[in-house]
């Protein structure tokens, strides 16, 4: 049965044993898409995260993918083109059950008015990354993505862990959110700036966010006695970033570590300028939206001059990936690109070897499974230490939202076996019932992204999109349950497209078989994408582990 949702009661968490479908592969992917609902930001107008991410375009399309999912055959394939179900064909019982394509527009129409016009019409929407995919688990999705970019900088620069240092970022929406808990759970005293009290109020709610500052003054001050004591420490404080962040540097204070994860890819639905309030914004943005679009990338110059300015005195700052960087030069600063991503920063050595962001929902709505699979995993790699740390830290720190789920970085050969094992247990009734497999777009062959993903390729390949586009076709050969590919939809239009792919463990010899091609298959290209752009890591994992790579002499 599913369970009440105190967030929205309208949108109850799917769960139990019975089915609606005519099998768990179609069952499953009903509850997922009911699950990215369950955890939205705004389900009641099916936005799942990022101002505009959604699980389906409109809702007569979401009834219409519910009515196929409940009475498909194993042997179709439905069709979703941009968040609408145009075709459920008869394939195979081997093929893929759904195939996306969301927010894919032509080059040199790929733009944000364009695309903000083709949505107007009812022909379009932007699936996020996750959102349209139906494989968003709430802020635990980058949540420990989040936390191993904190840990690479301790590590870096203070000496292994981040106690006694400030932290200051924005954000608190579907992407952001875990911004806190993660900053906490590395050991700092961390400031998460957001315009939207409601969203601050949500995130203490679920335990992300310890305290909510009542002013500037209250909330430095916090942080002041936390980095004094050496005191974990997450503070949410309501206001503009654009305003917040140069009121501290006039002030003269230096954060150790500075961010931002506000919705600055979109400058219309997204980010909110200074002098604005959320309704005012609102107001504009079906008869306003070139004002809006000026003043939210006037805000943004001043947003990312601050941050410029805390790195020229010795803070850490980086791109945590939502554009503001791109949308500051345009507005005027130079500069910019001073700010390196967090992808080139920090993490592409992992991203290289495929190690990336893996993560599994328990269908059967009970905790259990996943405190099974947590044990497992200790079992399975006790040398992986970024596994074996998360794991202990994840089990003691991080509330479920929606379909108990995890997340944890595995690379080549680890998340294939992972899932395996998790079939056996699931067809031995060890596990009450399903898990769904799915990852972040995010990922070592999933995605390019120029000003995120790929930015500053060994090679100069940051642009060039073959890969995520032969990763889906890759996934649609090694059997996967769903594979889709999406384009950036508003600010990020134009700016990139990636491939997601979700597998079913049903506990049957079929899925062993698609678990063990598809998954396998996914991070192979992964390190062969990277190997073609030529890092070490990634001939070493080729190697290593008999990667069927192609070399030219």
């Amino acid at each position: 049965m599913p369970k009440a949702n105190p967030r929205h009661p309208n949108f109850p968490i799917p769960g139990g044993p019975e089915l609606r479908a005519k099998g768990w592969r179609q069952e499953a992917l009903l509850r997922l898409l009911e699950n990215v609902l369950s955890v939205g930001e705004d389900p009641d107008n099916l936005i799942v995260y990022a101002a505009l991410g959604k699980a389906a375009r409109n809702w007569p399309a979401h009834r219409a993918i519910v009515k196929a999912l409940t009475e498909m055959d194993e042997d179709q394939t439905l069709i979703i083109q941009s968040g609408k179900p145009v075709g459920l064909l008869k394939t195979h019982a081997k093929a893929p059950l759904v195939i996306m394509a969301n927010c894919n527009i032509v080059g040199q129409w790929a733009k944000a008015e364009v695309f903000y016009e083709l949505q107007r019409k009812g022909l379009i929407c932007w699936g996020g990354l996750t959102a349209g995919a139906w494989q968003y688990i709430g802020s635990q999705g980058v949540i420990q993505g989040t936390y191993e970019i904190f840990m690479r900088i301790a590590e870096r620069r203070f000496g292994g862990d981040l106690s006694g240092r400030f932290v200051l970022t924005a954000g608190l929406g579907g992407m952001g959110g875990a911004q806190p808990l993660a900053g906490r759970m590395a050991g700092a005293a961390i400031l998460c700036v957001d315009i939207d009290a409601e969203r601050a109020k949500k995130r203490r709610d679920i335990g992300y966010l310890q305290e909510i500052a009542p002013d500037l003054d209250t909330a430095l001050s916090m942080i002041d006695a936390a980095v004094k004591e050496k005191r974990a420490l997450s503070v949410g404080l309501v206001g503009n970033a654009a305003e917040i962040y140069p009121e501290i540097a006039r002030r003269g204070i230096v954060p150790d570590v500075v961010t931002d994860q506000t919705s600055a890819h979109d400058l219309v639905y997204g980010y909110v300028p200074k002098g604005m309030t959320i309704d005012q914004v609102k107001s504009l943005r079906d008869d306003g939206q070139g004002q809006l679009m000026a003043a939210s990338r006037a805000s943004i110059v001043e947003h990312v001059t601050a941050m410029l300015n805390f790195q020229k005195k010795g803070a850490e700052v980086f791109d945590n990936g939502n554009l503001i960087r791109t949308q500051a030069r345009d507005g005027g600063v130079a500069n910019a690109f001073d700010i390196p991503i967090f992808t080139e920063a920090y993490l592409r050595p992992l991203f290289a070897r495929a190690i990336g962001p893996f993560r599994w929902m328990a269908l059967s709505g009970e905790e259990s499974d996943i405190a099974r699979i947590d044990d497992l995993l200790l079992d399975m790699f006790p040398d992986n230490r970024i596994v074996t740390n998360w794991i202990r830290l994840a089990r003691e720190h991080i509330p479920f939202e929606g379909l108990p789920a995890r997340i944890a970085w595995l690379g080549h050969g680890e998340r294939t076996a992972l899932a395996r094992r998790v079939n056996e247990l699931v067809a031995s009734g060890e596990l009450k019932g399903p898990v769904a497999f799915s990852r972040d777009h995010l990922d070592a062959g999933a995605m390019a992204h120029p000003n995120i993903m790929t930015e500053r390729m060994k090679d100069g390949s940051d642009a060039i999109a073959d890969w995520p586009l032969l990763d889906a076709m890759l996934l649609c050969s090694s059997m996967a349950d769903l594979v889709v590919i999406h384009s950036g939809g508003g600010g990020y239009a134009g700016y990139m497209t990636s491939c997601g792919v979700t597998v079913v463990a049903d506990g049957t010899p079929d899925a062993d078989e698609r678990l063990d091609h598809a998954l396998t298959n996914d991070t192979s290209l992964g390190v062969i994408r990277y190997a073609d752009a030529g890092y070490d890591e990634s001939f070493e994992e080729i190697a290593a582990k008999g990667i069927g790579h192609l070399r030219l002499d």
